[in-house]
């Protein structure tokens, strides 16, 4: 839920979701539908569905050795399951903590490096601890614009002591008006209750199909689209 979400929308969902769906086997057992349904307002309705196609993986066989191979999880997802379940001694880089180990190396750095710089930065620091402080430095001090470098604990050994020069700074494109908030449209429609297809955006139902965020029935009155 927290990926590109906010905390305190994440706060608000959370409760009733957990209520409705403490267990990877109670998810299992409901329809995609229900869960996309519980998801709400959150966005980004995809992780609602690898949440789903997750608990049933992990309902039938348990949870894998390496969380890799479940849908939806990739390197940076693995390594912080293992930092903040297990306090395992792994690196985690995030968005915010890539920002704080290249200002403070002073480069642009790949996955691997960025991850060696963020155990090096944070020593001594382990595990849990050094994942979260380095999140918590790039989200409240060392922040995409104004950094607070005056009151950064590692400015002392920080190469820029602001922004890298030439640092990207991704905008996330304006959702007044997007093909997102004409998906989202259409799901709020769908949570409510089938629609008859024609009633809808054609072109953002046909992708939400494609996603398997929704489907058609066949009627003698025409399709109806719904939850699946």
């Amino acid at each position: 839920m927290l990926q590109q979400t906010q905390v305190g929308r994440v706060l608000e969902a959370w409760p009733a979701f957990m209520d409705r769906f403490p267990t990877p086997s109670e998810t299992a057992s409901a329809r995609v539908g229900d869960v996309v349904r519980a998801w709400g307002t959150l966005g980004y309705p995809r992780r609602a569905r690898r949440l789903w196609e997750t608990a049933n993986v992990v309902a039938t066989s348990g949870w894998p050795e390496d969380p890799r191979v479940l849908p939806g999880v990739g390197r940076y997802t693995a390594a912080a399951l293992a930092a903040q379940v297990d306090d395992a001694d792994v690196a985690a880089v995030d968005a915010n903590i890539r920002r704080v180990v290249q200002r403070v190396g002073g480069r642009v750095m790949g996955d691997a490096r960025a991850e060696a710089e963020s155990v090096r930065i944070g020593a001594p620091l382990r595990g849990r601890d050094r994942l979260l402080a380095l999140m918590d430095l790039g989200a409240i001090v060392c922040v995409a614009r104004s950094p607070g470098c005056s009151g950064c604990p590692l400015r002392p050994g920080c190469a820029t002591r602001g922004a890298l020069p030439g640092e990207a700074r991704r905008r996330a494109p304006a959702y007044e008006g997007s093909f997102r908030q004409r998906r989202g449209r259409v799901l709020a429609a769908l949570r409510a209750g089938a629609r008859p297809a024609g009633d809808v955006d054609a072109e953002a139902l046909e992708s939400l199909v494609a996603d398997g965020l929704a489907v058609l029935h066949d009627r003698p009155d025409g399709p109806t689209a719904a939850l699946p």
